[in-house]
C-alpha cells in the first residue's frame, strides 16, 4: 500500500480545561515552534506545501480543513487563540470577567484593531461572528457548541456581553474557534476581511493561495512578507516540490517512505510533533445492521487495524481504541475494549442475528488514504462473512451525501481536532450515535465546576462509546512536519489543522 494520507474535516468542536481571565499576547507569540535563526530576511515569501486545498473561504459554509490550515490566526483572529500546545492566550479579547453564577461573561476588546478593509474592530463585529456560526443556515460543525447562549449585548464599542443559559466551562476555549470578521463584509466563500498579520493575496483553485503581510496589524508584524500555500493532489509530487525547492516546508508528510531523503539530508529537518487527527470508520448508528453495537464490536474486531497503520505509515502514528487521543485529559488506553479478534467477531455477529454475515456500501472520500484503507478493510470483512461495496466520492460529495444528508451506511472519514469527543453527546451529529446517558454525562462535564469534574464525566463517556464500538478509531495520524534547514518558528504540531505561519523565518 502506498504511504500516503490527506485529511478533510475541519469543523472544530471541544470542551477545554476551566479558563480564569489572564493578560492576552500579540500575533505571533505563544506558539511552540521550532527555534529562531540566527538572521532572516523579513522581505522573504515562504512557500508551504500542503494537500488541504480550501473547498471555498468560508469556514461556516464548507471550506474544510484547508481555509482553517490557511486562514485560522494568519488571515482571521478570534477574541482567544489555540496556541501549538495546546493553551489558550488572550487575543483581540483584552481581558474577560466571568460572573460569579459563571452565566455571564463580559470581554473588552483590546484598542487599535483594525480589519484589512480599514474599519475598526468593535462590538458588533463580535456579535455579527458569534451569531454568523449559530445561525440557522450555518454549516459549521462547531454551532452546537454554542447552543448554551442565550444572549448576545454590545453596551458600547468595546465590550461585549454574553449570557448563558446554563454553565459551560468550555465556553472560552470554544470561542477559540470563531473568527472575528467584518460585520460589513461581503462574499465571504471568495473573499475577506479579517484582522490578522496577513490579507489575502491570490487564491488560484487548484494551484496555490497566497497571504501578504498586513501593514497596518494591531499586533507584532509576521516575520515574512508572504507565504503562499502550494496545492499538491499526491505524496509524491508534494516531497519533489519539497526537494526543488518549490516550497520551503510540508505542512503534513503524506508518504513516510519518502522521509530517509530528508533524514539524511543536511538541508532539510524532519520534526516529529503531536496530531490530534483520527481516522474513523463511521458507522451510521441509526441504520440496520450498525444500530446493534454487538454488530459494529465484530465489524471493530474483524479489521486489524495495527497492520493498516503499519502498511500506510511504518513506525510512525499510534493506535488508541477511541476518539480521545492521548493530548486530551481524559484519555485512557482503550485498545482493548474491541481487540482484534476474528473469533470474537464471528460470535458477536452470531450473537446479533448475522451468523451469515451481511452486505454493505462503505462511502469513501477518493484522496488518500480513504481508498487504500476501504480496500484493505474490504478484505478482512470478507473474512467474517461480511461483504462491502466500495463506493468512491469526492470532498463535495461526501459533505452533501454523508455529513449534511446522512445518507449512508457506513463512510471513512478523518477527525482533526481535539477534545473532539463530546460530539457523541449529539444524536443529531453524521453519525447518529445515540445514547442517552453519554448525553447526560457530556452535558454535566460541561457544567462541571473544575477541571477534575469534566475530566473524570467525559472518561466516562470515552468508555462508554468504546464499549458501544460507536465507530471504528482505526488509528491517530503522526504529525510529520519536513522543512527547509534555513528555515525557523514554523509550528510543527498541527493542532485541529492550524498552521499559524506568521513565525516563519528565512535564513
Amino acid at each position: 500500500m502506498n504511504r500516503k494520507t490527506t485529511s478533510l474535516f475541519g469543523a472544530a468542536i471541544a470542551l477545554a480545561l476551566a479558563l480564569t481571565a489572564c493578560g492576552g499576547t500579540g500575533g505571533g507569540t505563544g506558539t511552540k515552534s521550532t527555534s529562531p535563526a540566527s538572521s532572516s530576511n523579513t522581505d522573504a515569501t515562504i512557500g508551504i506545501g500542503s494537500v488541504y486545498e480550501p473547498q471555498n473561504l468560508d469556514n461556516t459554509a464548507g471550506g474544510g480543513q484547508g481555509v482553517t490550515e490557511a486562514f485560522n490566526g494568519n488571515v482571521y483572529e478570534g477574541l482567544f487563540r489555540l496556541t501549538d500546545d495546546g493553551k489558550v492566550d488572550n487575543l483581540l479579547a483584552k481581558d474577560f470577567k466571568v460572573s460569579p453564577d459563571g452565566l455571564t461573561y463580559t470581554f473588552t476588546l483590546r484598542d487599535g484593531v483594525k480589519f484589512h478593509s480599514g474599519d475598526p474592530l468593535t462590538s458588533a463585529d463580535v456579535k455579527y461572528s458569534i451569531e454568523k456560526v449559530t445561525a440557522a443556515g450555518s454549516q459549521s460543525a462547531r454551532k452546537s457548541s454554542f447552543d448554551v447562549i442565550k444572549n448576545i449585548a454590545t453596551p458600547d464599542d468595546h465590550t461585549v456581553t454574553v449570557t448563558l443559559s446554563s454553565k459551560s466551562i468550555s465556553f472560552v476555549y470554544n470561542l477559540s474557534y470563531i473568527w472575528i470578521i467584518n460585520d460589513q463584509a461581503k462574499n465571504l466563500a471568495t473573499t475577506e476581511d479579517g484582522t490578522g498579520p496577513y490579507k489575502l493575496g491570490t487564491w488560484k483553485r487548484g494551484a496555490s493561495l497566497s497571504l501578504d503581510r498586513f501593514p497596518g496589524y494591531w499586533g507584532t508584524a509576521a516575520t515574512n512578507n508572504q507565504v503562499v500555500f502550494h496545492y499538491y493532489t499526491d505524496a509524491t509530487a508534494l516531497n519533489n516540490a519539497l526537494l526543488t525547492n518549490a516550497v520551503d516546508v510540508v505542512t503534513s508528510e503524506q508518504s513516510p517512505d519518502a522521509l530517509a531523503q530528508f533524514q539524511n539530508n543536511s538541508n532539510y529537518k524532519v520534526n516529529n510533533g503531536h496530531s490530534t487527527t483520527k481516522l474513523l470508520l463511521a458507522f451510521n448508528d441509526r441504520k440496520a445492521p450498525f444500530d446493534k453495537p454487538l454488530v459494529r464490536k465484530a465489524v471493530t474486531s474483524a479489521i486489524d487495524s495495527k497492520k493498516l497503520l503499519n502498511s500506510i505509515w511504518g513506525e510512525y502514528g499510534t493506535l488508541i481504541g477511541s476518539m480521545v487521543p492521548p493530548t486530551d485529559p481524559w484519555y485512557e488506553d482503550l485498545t482493548k475494549v474491541n481487540p482484534y479478534d476474528l473469533t470474537l467477531a464471528k460470535k458477536e455477529l452470531s450473537d446479533a442475528g448475522y451468523a451469515s454475515g451481511f452486505s454493505f456500501t462503505l462511502d469513501t472520500p477518493n484522496y488518500d488514504p480513504h481508498p487504500t484503507a476501504a480496500t484493505f478493510i474490504k478484505s478482512e470483512l470478507a473474512k467474517v462473512g461480511i461483504t462491502v461495496k466500495i463506493n468512491v466520492i469526492t470532498a463535495d460529495e461526501w459533505y452533501t451525501k454523508v455529513y449534511k444528508n446522512r445518507d449512508f451506511a457506513a463512510t471513512m472519514q478523518e477527525h482533526v481536532n481535539d477534545r473532539d469527543v463530546v460530539w457523541y453527546g449529539d444524536p443529531k451529529f453524521y453519525w447518529g450515535y445515540d445514547n442517552p446517558q453519554v448525553t447526560a454525562w457530556v452535558k454535566q462535564a460541561e457544567e462541571s465546576d473544575t477541571a477534575d469534574g469534566q475530566t473524570a464525566l467525559l472518561k466516562k463517556v470515552n468508555q462508554q462509546i468504546a464499549a458501544d464500538a460507536a465507530s471504528d478509531w482505526l488509528y491517530l495520524y503522526p504529525q510529520i512536519v519536513v522543512a527547509s534547514s534555513k528555515l525557523s518558528g514554523y509550528p510543527v504540531n498541527g493542532l485541529n489543522s492550524q498552521f499559524y505561519a506568521y513565525g516563519i523565518k528565512k535564513s
